[in-house]
């Protein structure tokens, strides 16, 4: 069974929701990271970074909430999280994973730290670009595969929620903040929320 090593507060948002999504059996175990848990020996075999989430499915491993969106998804094909090897919607899917810790999250330490980088040596482009692509993709509704919500959307939804509600770094958009909401709209990360509140 799936384990899963969180804190309230932190990225492990997305691995509660991508969990709840695929109606995975799993259990939690909540870290205090106050009291340093997180930097146990026993935990930094799990996480050598030690930092949460992460989690452990038998003898596997994995941290960063990118690559457990994407394992949850693959381990739980009935959920229909990712699309098959061999569909043309896996490329797409694959780019938007990624886009999030490649372009969304530097956007934001950039934008928030007010440094100013060439768009040519910045990794993730221009801020604003950022996010025009994503007005671009989710434009067209209701996920950004269209029909199909995936992995990918819990991590541009979460992603797009905090800059936009939380942090107020990105410009409420009409079809930024639709999209938003479609993701806040739904049962599994409305469960994942209450877990997050409860902490347990």
């Amino acid at each position: 069974m799936i384990k899963l090593y969180w804190a309230p507060r932190t990225r492990s948002l997305r691995a509660l929701w991508v969990l709840e999504e695929a109606g995975a059996p799993y259990e939690r175990q909540r870290l205090d990271l106050t009291a340093g848990e997180q930097k146990s020996a026993e935990y930094r075999l799990i996480n050598p970074m030690a930092k949460v989430p992460a989690l452990t499915d038998g003898p596997a491993a994995v941290a960063e909430s990118g690559a457990i969106c994407a394992y949850v998804a693959e381990a739980y094909p009935d959920a229909c999280l990712a699309p098959p090897l061999g569909d043309p919607a896996r490329g797409r899917y694959l780019q938007w994973l990624f886009f999030s810790p490649g372009c969304i999250e530097p956007a934001f330490l950039v934008k928030s730290a007010n440094v100013s980088i060439r768009p040519e040596a910045a990794g993730f482009g221009e801020f604003d670009r950022v996010f025009d692509v994503l007005e671009a993709a989710v434009q067209p509704g209701p996920w950004l595969l269209g029909e199909r919500f995936s992995a990918a959307d819990v991590m541009i939804g979460l992603d797009l929620h905090f800059g936009i509600d939380i942090f107020k770094l990105v410009p409420s958009r009409p079809a930024l903040r639709a999209y938003v909401d479609r993701c806040l709209a739904r049962p599994a990360l409305q469960r994942a929320k209450a877990i997050e509140a409860a902490g347990v």
